[in-house]
């Protein structure tokens, strides 16, 4: 599950983190855009629930310096030891750019070089080396984790993809369907065994499709026409599907734009529906190659009126049977 969960203070998550244990559920996964930052919620979690695993989705590569980027992750991971795994991506441009005041250059390049420094730092080596985007001039941590953490680069196309065949210990996937997953998974043959896939599945809990659709809607118009999303969804063979929405995106007309998203592809990028609808629908991820179907729920009307209780109540239904079928 992704956390925080929306609406719901970061001092009342204890009792969050227990119903996702309680539940079912084995893992927490923080993410980094404009609310919490990816490792307060997950230290939060390492100390009140020690049933659950705990990842970032991600933590840029550029809105951190290399060594405080090592640190952050070295504290959860001594905080959590064997339970904490760091994922790291390039983020947009907007994010990093137009909120953190950093240059977005070279994104491929500065994910492989601090995927690079962090694998020296992480294991305790003095680093002093240059990596073409960044140098490093005789760092070491202080604190070196006992267990280093597992090392996961978000990747949408190939030449990323290959990349965290080659040198991370998983990639991280976003805003595919299920049916997209082998497509991307064809480009990480080279990868060793125990090679974990994360991805994170939007899910909007409701049976009334007419509501999870306009919010999925907004959603889509927001991060797909993002430049390396729509490239993304390019390579995966959208464009005819999204090409109307992009136009009229790119002239400004923002109700053409939501307008021109269809059913279908809402359908195909955002699981909606019953509890049990959504937990078939994550389920297919799993069978295309997931291994860690990493849910981010979208608030409901009923959810936000029910509070703590109905979010309670809704982790218990979304997670795995407590008598799976054989």
């Amino acid at each position: 599950m992704t956390v925080p969960l929306s609406g719901v203070p970061l001092t009342d998550h204890a009792a969050v983190y227990r119903a996702l244990a309680d539940a079912g559920f084995t893992d927490a996964w923080s993410s980094e855009v404009a609310g919490s930052d990816a490792f307060t919620p997950l230290t939060l979690a390492a100390a009140w629930e020690p049933r659950l695993r705990l990842g970032t989705a991600v933590a840029p590569v550029f809105t951190r310096g290399p060594g405080l980027l090592a640190m952050s992750a070295a504290a959860v991971a001594e905080t959590a030891p064997g339970r904490f795994q760091l994922g790291i991506g390039a983020s947009s441009p907007v994010v990093v750019g137009d909120w953190n005041a950093v240059a977005f250059r070279e994104p491929y390049a500065r994910s492989r070089d601090m995927l690079r420094f962090l694998r020296s730092a992480l294991a305790g080596d003095v680093v002093d080396r240059e990596f073409g985007t960044f140098a490093v001039r005789r760092f070491r941590l202080e604190r070196t984790p006992a267990t280093p953490p597992p090392i996961m680069l978000a990747a949408l196309r190939p030449q990323m993809l290959r990349l965290a065949a080659t040198e991370a210990d998983g990639v991280i996937l976003n805003w595919l369907s299920a049916a997209d997953v082998t497509t991307a998974l064809a480009e990480t043959s080279a990868a060793g065994p125990g090679f974990e896939v994360a991805a994170r599945i939007f899910v909007c809990p409701t049976d009334d499709a007419g509501y999870a659709r306009k919010v999925a809607r907004r959603m889509i118009a927001a991060y797909l026409t993002v430049p390396a999303y729509a490239a993304f969804h390019r390579w995966l063979g959208r464009g005819p599907a999204l090409t109307a929405m992009w136009d009229a995106w790119a002239a400004g007309d923002r109700r053409a734009a939501l307008d021109a998203i269809g059913d279908e592809l809402v359908d195909e990028l955002v699981v909606h529906g019953t509890p049990e609808v959504c937990r078939e629908r994550v389920s297919q991820y799993v069978t295309a190659g997931v291994t860690v179907p990493v849910m981010a729920l979208v608030s409901t009307p009923d959810l936000e009126r029910g509070g703590a209780d109905a979010w309670k109540e809704l982790l218990t239904e979304l997670g795995p049977p407590a008598n799976p079928p054989a």
